[in-house]
């Protein structure tokens, strides 16, 4: 994870301003069903409201005052400024002139009661109690579980963290869980009104993308210490993000045979954007360009599936579960191959690598990931996957993992925190690269990784 108000910290929060300007990742919120690797958190408690933890004995304070829990979560939670306060603002945002834009463009009368936009940006009418409001957006419970039944116990000092999961909260401190509950609306999910259809990005909203660690950094109010490491374990950083990256492609997996019914094929929001949108021209004068990419095996012309997430996927494969790495790698070629037309078949290579991927998850909630493993993860992401970055999405992933990795080397005290600062002019050069996607120079940006890999391995 990410130490607070550190050089590294700060580098992230210039990253996310990035992302919402260039990357335009929509930093939507999370409200809660795993997918996949074993556990499923299903919300059917009510929410109390955000009012219903906010006691200033409780997280309702000004200020953190105690090493175990800082009691200003609601404050973190509510801030109108920072990239922290954007589940608290999920709500309001459906006001404004983009999301009513959206809306006009879509046949929507009211966004702010939409079922295709509320899923994601508050509560489902089915689980509001009676102090819930609308204007909490994205509250506590839609992160932590309904707390109808952990509330009382949460706040007694004889509870433990196994009893109030017992109750029904979601244990968030387990990658896998997190995961599951930040993919419902940083991807979909097959609950009604929590699937960003091609038809609403097409009305204007932002693209989706995905990166646990990020986010988990984005979000946090909490302190990892001792304390919390005896009651909840630590994952870390390089855990948190190859647990997010296999939970992602299995989510995607799942979702598609559902999501491909139509004549027309899976729904779009699956394929890499670029596969359409990118400028061309009748002019036989302008040269032809075209990407060939090893890592899948198709011909011209067919619609790229969105790899961003596999391409992280092989990498973190190779070096903690070198003998599922290559069934992963020929399925994901099998797969590519089959979206070429053949649909019995795609839907059969989708389940494989699904599967594959679930495993993955679980082997790599299992690992440790040591010192060495953690620049093997580098090595392999900048120099191993570097052929696979002939498109925009999945160069994005790559300079998130870098940065990613990276900062748990510093946090986890495995690499000199000022050594680790000077490499923020190559990572902002890489980032500079992958801001605009009508200006995706691969060639540029696979040499700025290779600049990177470089210092990287200076750092061992």
């Amino acid at each position: 994870m990410h130490a607070p108000a550190t050089g590294s910290h700060r580098a992230w929060n210039r990253f996310v301003a990035r992302l919402r300007h260039g990357l335009r990742i929509a930093v939507l919120a999370g409200l809660a069903m795993a997918a996949g690797a074993d556990a499923a958190p299903i919300d059917r408690a009510l929410h109390q409201g955000v009012a219903s933890c906010a006691g200033s004995t409780c997280h309702g304070r000004q200020e953190a005052t105690g090493p175990r829990v800082r009691q200003n979560e609601v404050m973190t939670w509510s801030d109108p400024a920072s990239l922290t306060g954007v589940h608290s603002r999920a709500w309001r945002v459906l006001n404004e002139p983009r999301a009513q834009a959206i809306g006009r463009r879509l046949g929507i009368t009211n966004v702010a009661a939409a079922p295709a936009c509320i899923s994601c940006h508050g509560d489902p009418a089915t689980v509001r109690g009676p102090r819930w409001q609308q204007s909490d957006g994205v509250g506590c419970e839609a992160c932590h579980g309904g707390s109808e039944r952990w509330l009382a116990s949460h706040a007694s000092v004889k509870a433990s963290h196994a009893d109030n999961v017992a109750r029904g909260m979601w244990a968030l401190n387990d990658p896998a869980v997190r995961a599951s509950v930040c993919l419902d609306c940083h991807f979909g999910s097959d609950k009604p009104g929590q699937f960003v259809f091609h038809r609403l990005m097409a009305a204007g909203h932002p693209r989706i993308a995905f990166e646990l660690d990020l986010f988990t950094a984005l979000q946090r109010h909490h302190n990892e210490d001792a304390d919390y490491a005896a009651r909840k374990g630590v994952a870390g950083g390089v855990k948190t993000w190859a647990v997010g990256q296999a939970l992602a492609v299995e989510r995607a997996l799942s979702l598609l045979p559902a999501q491909s019914a139509s004549l027309t094929g899976p729904d779009f929001t699956f394929y890499d954007c670029r596969s359409c949108h990118r400028t061309f021209s009748d002019d036989p004068a302008v040269p032809i360009v075209a990407r060939t990419n090893s890592w899948r095996p198709i011909p011209p012309g067919q619609p790229v599936w969105n790899d961003e997430q596999m391409i992280m996927l092989a990498a973190a494969a190779r070096v903690a579960a070198p003998d599922v790495a290559r069934s992963f790698e020929a399925q994901s070629r099998a797969f590519h191959t089959a979206m070429g037309g053949d649909r019995a078949g795609a839907m059969k290579a989708a389940a494989a690598l699904k599967a594959t991927a679930a495993t993955l998850a679980r082997r790599f909630a299992a690992t440790a990931f040591d010192r060495a493993q953690t620049f093997a993860l580098i090595e392999a992401v900048l120099v191993g996957n570097a052929a696979a970055y002939t498109d925009y999405q999945g160069g994005a992933q790559a300079v998130m993992a870098a940065d990613t990795l990276l900062s748990a080397l510093v946090t986890a005290g495995q690499v000199n925190r000022a050594a680790a600062v000077a490499l923020r002019p190559d990572l902002d050069r890489a980032y500079a690269l992958a801001r605009d996607a009508n200006r995706w120079d691969a060639p540029a940006f696979q040499a700025a990784l290779a600049q990177i890999a470089t210092r990287m391995r200076a750092l061992k």
